[in-house]
């Protein structure tokens, strides 16, 4: 735990809360009318804990003051408590210390009403997902000042540092709240000190055994680390030394990686914690930013660097504004990381925005607070917009550039496809191909940080329907699947147009044109309303025929055809069908059927080649799969190592209209035997019966349905 924040947690009188107080910040005129109000409004009040309500406002405004010493934000803190939870309004607030006051302190009150009406009780035990409007709700509240954000975050901090004193339903509630709406804000703030203690009390509230173990691997471990580490730092010392470095304007001391960082990346890497590369780094504080490179080089030098976990964020900061430079490095057959950054960049990496108003730095890279504005137009939909918030707020993120050399920050293993949506929903739609540092590539290529991008374009969208979990960002997903929603509907109501004046063609031509018919979208989709529609049409034509030309009119009734598993219904003979090679449609595509003479043409339903025939209105027919009757099995077989023996069994199964799936080839060392895994499909459902068909042709060592596989698991 960091130090000032240990020194909080053990204060739990009013007197020392005060005294502390004082030590962070000057205690103005202002600040003490406000710090003798806040202990006689919350007068009489305690918390769980047994300590008297004051002391949390004074220890809230204490952990506020260490990360901005701005009068404003410290005052909010003290107050933020006053106006929910005594006699006292904002009107009141707002005349005796001021409009700026009054706003942050407002924002605070609007959080904590809307978090006690939206978000679910902790003795609720439905997923905290539903707390994702309230998250959004909140975002909105203060969007319009930052500082209303760090107060609360502080105010969190202090809750969790108190945690212990509420029943246990209650901890794992407020410890969950806190890792998945409270941990991100700290992180897109670049408040890394908060997010740090925030994720590992969260972390130690909900998983107290995964916590426990970490924490005796670290007692247990952590005198031969620091050794080993001490022994470095001494090193690269004499180095920096060596080359000019006056070791007073240069500091080097070890970052230990907190326990909830661990655990994370012990689950995305699949490591133990002994496998962890990164438990404790040295980090290099300079003066200026040249030095960070010349630090590196001299390190580098001396040093066999490892590149591939090798980071630049002093060129590419980071969204939050976070700058250093990462490398690795090997010591006496030892990994080692390495931090270098420079004094205002450290600050800004502990103290994140706040510390713009706590050191009134002016850094060039502020935290884009952007995200926030965005996050108030995302979709209405709970668990949308809940994954969307949690990606944007909290990933590994990457840089990429444009070839203007603006800058995008995109998550890990994301595509240019991706970024192509990043860029604008337009490009993302249009987009056909992209160049990745000058060269060509498709659109699905993963990209790396400091990647530069340019996407090429068409003059219409591409729906890629298929591409929705190919993608990583909720963005592409989202307007993929709107594309794709309004491509669908736009075919289904051409295809109900086309299926209708197909059926009455030798009528009139473009039957539905004449008549007005509801709901063609449901035409291609459900066969009774197709038959009813059908029915309300011959309907309208017969009431506008004389007596004689109703009993010349030709037939619509729809006769049903079925070839292979396909179904289809016409009222003219259909005498056999045929699938495009365009798309290539496998059972339980979304399909559609166009008729040519006697002919039934198969394509897939977003095939680009059927949307421009469906578009010029060619004639369609109503199709739909029925049950597949082919069985799937797996099997493992010994052949010959002999030239020619896989072809031949290959051959032998497709007498009998064996589908082959997939042909996995081993060989068993010092033999002459290959093993062979094939999957395949065929329409005999005795599995028996298939076994001694194969085993007529080979040796068969394993042998069963897929069907059984699945049921066993």
């Amino acid at each position: 735990m960091d130090p000032y924040i240990n020194k909080i947690q053990r204060i739990n009188t009013i007197k020392s809360a005060y005294a502390e107080l004082n030590s962070q910040i000057e205690i103005t005129p202002k600040l003490k009318d406000i710090v003798n109000f806040t202990i006689q409004a919350h007068e009489g009040q305690y918390r769980k804990s047994g300590e008297p309500y004051a002391v949390h406002p004074l220890l809230v405004a204490c952990i506020t003051a260490h990360f901005s010493a701005e009068e404003t934000i410290v005052a909010a803190a003290l107050l933020h408590d006053v106006v929910e939870d005594t006699k006292y309004d904002l009107e009141f607030v707002k005349e005796k210390w001021g409009e700026d006051i009054a706003h942050v302190v407002d924002g605070l009150t609007k959080i904590d009403e809307i978090r006690e009406h939206e978000l679910l009780p902790s003795s609720s035990d439905k997923k905290l997902i539903t707390s994702a409007l309230s998250f959004r709700k909140m975002l909105i509240a203060s969007i319009d000042d930052p500082r209303v954000l760090v107060v609360k975050l502080c105010d969190r901090l202090h809750n969790m540092l108190t945690l212990s004193a509420l029943p246990e339903n209650k901890q794992f509630r407020i410890a969950e709240e806190t890792l998945v709406v409270y941990v991100p804000i700290a992180h897109r703030l670049g408040i890394s000190t908060i997010k740090n203690e925030l994720e590992d009390l969260g972390f130690f509230y909900i998983y107290p055994e995964e916590y426990k173990k970490i924490d005796d691997f670290m007692k247990e471990h952590q005198q031969t680390i620091q050794v080993s580490f001490n022994q470095f730092i001494s090193s690269t010392k004499i180095l920096l030394e060596k080359n000019g470095y006056d070791d007073s304007k240069i500091k080097i001391y070890t970052r230990v990686k907190h326990y909830y960082s661990i655990y994370m990346k012990m689950q995305r890497k699949g490591v133990t914690i002994d496998e962890v590369l990164d438990l404790m780094a040295i980090r290099i504080l300079v003066d200026k930013e040249i030095d960070c490179y010349k630090v590196l080089g001299h390190i580098h030098l001396e040093y066999k660097p490892l590149i591939s976990r090798f980071k630049d964020y002093v060129a590419t900061p980071k969204e939050n504004g976070y700058q250093t430079i990462h490398s690795t490095v090997f010591y006496n057959s030892k990994i080692h990381e390495v931090q270098i950054r420079t004094y205002d960049m450290h600050k800004v990496a502990e103290f994140g925005i706040a510390a713009h108003w706590k050191y009134k730095s002016g850094a060039k890279h502020s935290p884009n607070l952007n995200w926030l504005k965005a996050l108030e137009y995302s979709n209405e939909n709970i668990e949308e917009f809940y994954s969307e918030a949690k990606e944007n707020l909290y990933s590994e993120d990457m840089v990429i550039y444009s070839p203007r050399g603006d800058t995008f920050t995109l998550p890990r293993n994301a595509t240019a496809y991706d970024y192509a949506y990043m860029i604008h929903t337009d490009v993302g739609n249009r987009a056909i191909d992209c160049f990745i540092n000058k060269v060509r590539k498709p659109l699905l290529t993963e990209l790396q940080s400091s990647d530069i991008v340019s996407i090429n374009t068409t003059d219409h969208n591409i729906p890629r329907c298929s591409w929705i979990d190919m993608v990583r960002t909720n963005r592409a997903k989202k307007q993929i699947k709107i594309l794709c929603t309004q491509r669908e509907k736009e075919i289904n109501e051409y295809s109900g147009k086309n299926i209708l004046n197909t059926i009455f063609i030798k009528y009139k031509p473009n039957i539905v044109d004449i008549y007005k018919v509801e709901h063609l979208h449901r035409v291609p989709l459900l066969l009774d309303f197709l038959k009813h529609t059908k029915r309300l049409v011959e309907k309208k034509i017969q009431e506008n025929m004389n007596f004689v030309a109703r009993f010349k009119m030709p037939t619509t009734k729809l006769k049903e055809y079925k070839f292979e598993n396909i179904l289809f219904y016409s009222n003219t003979s259909i005498s056999s069908i045929s699938f495009e090679h365009c798309c290539h449609p496998k059972f339980g595509d979304d399909i559609v059927a166009f008729k040519e003479g006697n002919k039934a043409i198969i394509h897939h339903k977003m095939c680009d080649k059927a949307y421009k025939k469906i578009k010029t209105e060619k004639e369609m027919l109503f199709c739909k799969w029925i049950e597949n009757k082919l069985y799937q099995y797996k099997m493992v077989v010994s052949l010959p190592n002999t030239k020619g023996e896989l072809a031949k069994l290959l051959t032998y199964m497709s007498q009998y209209e064996g589908y082959i799936l997939s042909v996995s080839y081993g060989r068993e060392s010092h033999s002459y035997i290959q093993y062979c895994d094939i999957e395949f499909e065929i329409n005999k459902k005795n599995r028996d019966e298939v076994r001694k068909l194969i085993e007529q042709k080979v040796k068969v060592i394993e042998f069963f349905s897929k069907k059984d596989a699945y049921n066993k698991n």
